[in-house]
């Protein structure tokens, strides 16, 4: 069975806001962080997940994001 991938903080923070179906200005916002840097984190986390778009990684976001937790 294979193991979740490890998600930092932020990329969790992340991932729980795109499965809110926020923009990434709104994202931006919530975080305090640029527009660039969450659109890096999501070009991460696609690539991370191997998901095809922002759509599947919301879809996955419940599962992941507390999976990824440390323990």
């Amino acid at each position: 069975m294979p193991t979740a991938p490890t998600l930092s903080p932020r990329e969790r923070e992340v991932l729980l806001a795109v499965a809110e179906h926020l923009t990434n200005a709104e994202i931006a916002g919530r975080l305090y962080v640029s527009v660039r840097t969450v659109e890096s984190h999501v070009s991460a986390l696609l690539r991370k997940l191997g998901a095809r778009d922002r759509r599947e990684l919301a879809a996955r976001a419940p599962g992941l994001a507390t999976a990824s937790e440390p323990a």
